[in-house]
C-alpha cells in the first residue's frame, strides 16, 4: 500500500470526489458551471459578432435569421454575442467579488473566534449591524454610493458578503479553539499567527469553500439586479442585467431579449447552487461514505 493512500488528506479528498460524483444533481451542476465558466473564457473566439456592433438593417430580427442564431436587438447588435460576452461581466461579479469578501472576512473571523472578548464583541456587534441590512439592499446602496461601473459592483458585493462569511468563520474556529491540538500549541508557546494561519485556518477550510460557493450564485444575481438598476455595468458593454434593462420596452416586439439573458442567469446560478449543495454534502465529515 502506498504512503499516498495512508494519508489522512489524500483519504478524505478521495471521499469527497467520490461523493460529489455520487450524486448526478451535483455533477450535472458542475456541468453547467463549467460551460458558463468556458463561455466566459472564450467569449472573443466563439462569439460571432462584435458584441457593440450595430446594424440597422437587422434591428429587432427574430432568432434564426439573418444569419443570427438568437436574433437581434433594438440596435441590430447580435444577441448570441452579448450573451457571451456577459458571461464575462456576471461570472466576474460573482467570483471577484466572493474572492474579496473572502479575503478580509477569513482573518477577522479568525480574530474573532480565536481572541474572543472584546475583540470578538467589538467584531461581533459590527457584523451585527450591518446583517441587519439585506444583503442586496446593502449592495445596491453602496453600489449608488460608489458610482456605476462594474468594479464598484464588484467591491459593493463583495463588502455586502463580508458579515455572513465572517460569522461561518468565526463559528468554527470558535469550535476548533477547544480541541485538544490547539491547547497543545497553545502550552508549548506556539506563536498565535501559527496556530490560527498555520494550525485552525486548514482545518475551517472546508466551511470556507463551502461557503464561497453557495455565495457565488447570490452574487451573480446581485450583479444582475446592479445592472438592472444601472448601477453595475454600463452600456454598451454587454451584461446579463443591463441586457434585461434594455429589453423592458420591446417585450412585445421581441420577447426574445428578456428571454435569453433571464434564462441564461436562471441555468448558471442554478448551476452553481448545485455545484454547492454537492460540495458541502461531499465535505461534510459527517455524511456516510
Amino acid at each position: 500500500m502506498t504512503a499516498v493512500a495512508l494519508d489522512p488528506r489524500a483519504l478524505a479528498r478521495r471521499r469527497a470526489r467520490r461523493r460529489l460524483t455520487a450524486r448526478p444533481l451535483s455533477v450535472l451542476g458542475a456541468l453547467g458551471a463549467s460551460v458558463a465558466v468556458l463561455v466566459a473564457l472564450l467569449a472573443p473566439l466563439i462569439a460571432p459578432y462584435d458584441p457593440a456592433g450595430t446594424n440597422f438593417d437587422v434591428v429587432l430580427s427574430a432568432p434564426l435569421q439573418a444569419g443570427h442564431a438568437l436574433g437581434t436587438d433594438q440596435l441590430g447588435r447580435d444577441v448570441l454575442a452579448r450573451m457571451f460576452y456577459g458571461a464575462q461581466a456576471s461570472l466576474a461579479a460573482g467570483v471577484l467579488s466572493t474572492l474579496l469578501a473572502t479575503v478580509v472576512a477569513v482573518p477577522v473571523g479568525l480574530f474573532a473566534g480565536y481572541y474572543r472578548r472584546w475583540v470578538d464583541t467589538v467584531i461581533s456587534r459590527v457584523v451585527d449591524l450591518v446583517l441587519a441590512f439585506p444583503f442586496l439592499v446593502l449592495a445596491v446602496g453602496l453600489a449608488a454610493m460608489f458610482g456605476p461601473s462594474l468594479s464598484n459592483a464588484i467591491i459593493a458585493l463583495g463588502v455586502a458578503q463580508i458579515p455572513i462569511v465572517v460569522r461561518v468563520v468565526r463559528a468554527e474556529v470558535m469550535s476548533q479553539r477547544e480541541l485538544e491540538y490547539v491547547q497543545a500549541e497553545v502550552v508549548n508557546g506556539t506563536p498565535t499567527g501559527v496556530i490560527l494561519f498555520q494550525r485552525i485556518l486548514p482545518n475551517v477550510l472546508n466551511a470556507i469553500v463551502v461557503q464561497a460557493s453557495v455565495t457565488i450564485p447570490t452574487a451573480i444575481v446581485g450583479a444582475a439586479i446592479l445592472s438592472f438598476l444601472g448601477l453595475g455595468v454600463q452600456p454598451p458593454t454587454a451584461d446579463w442585467g443591463n441586457m434585461l434593462a434594455e429589453a423592458q420596452n420591446y417585450l412585445s416586439q421581441a420577447p426574445w431579449l428578456g428571454v435569453f439573458p433571464g434564462v441564461a442567469i436562471f441555468l448558471t446560478t442554478l448551476s452553481f447552487n448545485l455545484l454547492g449543495d454537492g460540495i458541502r454534502d461531499a465535505l461534510d465529515p459527517r455524511m456516510l461514505p
